[in-house]
């Protein structure tokens, strides 16, 4: 009898362990979100060869807040995308990155199974590759009220330099008057003479440029342009000509 009490206490200490480390797991995000290698079909192993670099990875470990809300908090991509971090003046290549433009944060997964925010104060640049073409990130730490701060796309750097600043917002009950939904938008900055001008639009992009409107109207039309703030990349070409222009 005292054999088979002592066997079925043991028996209670084990599945009251069992109970306790699930419990555990799902409560630290580990059950509940578990990070799906599978889905990215990255070679991690370039990514562990950074393990030592304790700057890069001085984060926190991210949780998705706005999985009710349709559509996504990201930029071209819910899938981590190839990349690289400056941090201090040192650049970490062979990355793979996701950019949340509603929180303005990065973030890298990590081999224990986690997904990294890395920490925003630290990071100088960095860059993300979609679809071939790689998209240049600045931190930018000017306090400015028309909104040119955090991460900006450089567009365009020269004498007058074009930038580009992501975000997504949340609009309530969008979706059948039931549903929260994420919508993106954007903001174009011509930095001039060392001065941020926001662009609200193409006749205030051509009264930024100054006596030379007449000039670059011609240059648009002879060129055939497409000249439109709902397309940023389109400003370049005409940020480019005013560039040479003798001023």
């Amino acid at each position: 009898m005292f054999k088979f009490l002592k066997r079925k206490s043991f028996f209670v200490r084990h599945i009251f362990l069992v109970i306790f480390f699930l419990a555990f797991f799902t409560l630290s995000g580990r059950a509940v979100c578990p990070f799906d290698y599978e889905s990215i079909r990255y070679d991690y192993t370039k990514q562990d060869t950074l393990q030592g670099n304790q700057i890069l990875y001085n984060g926190r470990m991210w949780r998705n807040l706005y999985h009710r809300i349709k559509e996504d908090q990201f930029l071209f991509s819910t899938e981590f995308l190839p990349g690289s971090v400056t941090i201090g003046g040192k650049t970490f290549k062979d990355l793979i990155l996701r950019y949340d433009i509603y929180n303005d944060e990065i973030m890298t997964p990590s081999l224990q199974g986690t997904i990294l925010q890395l920490n925003k104060e630290m990071v100088d640049s960095f860059t993300i590759v979609f679809l071939n073409k790689t998209y240049h990130f600045i931190n930018v730490q000017i306090d400015s009220l028309r909104g040119f701060n955090g991460y900006v796309n450089i567009l365009y750097k020269g004498k007058t330099a074009l930038y580009v600043k992501y975000k997504k917002e949340i609009e309530l009950l969008a979706v059948e008057r039931k549903y929260d939904m994420f919508y993106q938008k954007h903001r174009i900055y011509l930095v001039k003479d060392g001065i941020v001008n926001l662009v609200t639009g193409r006749k205030d992009f051509f009264n930024l440029l100054g006596e030379y409107k007449l000039q670059i109207r011609s240059f648009i039309r002879k060129n055939k342009l497409k000249v439109t703030k709902k397309e940023p990349e389109t400003l370049i070409p005409v940020v480019k000509f005013y560039n040479g222009l003798d001023h």
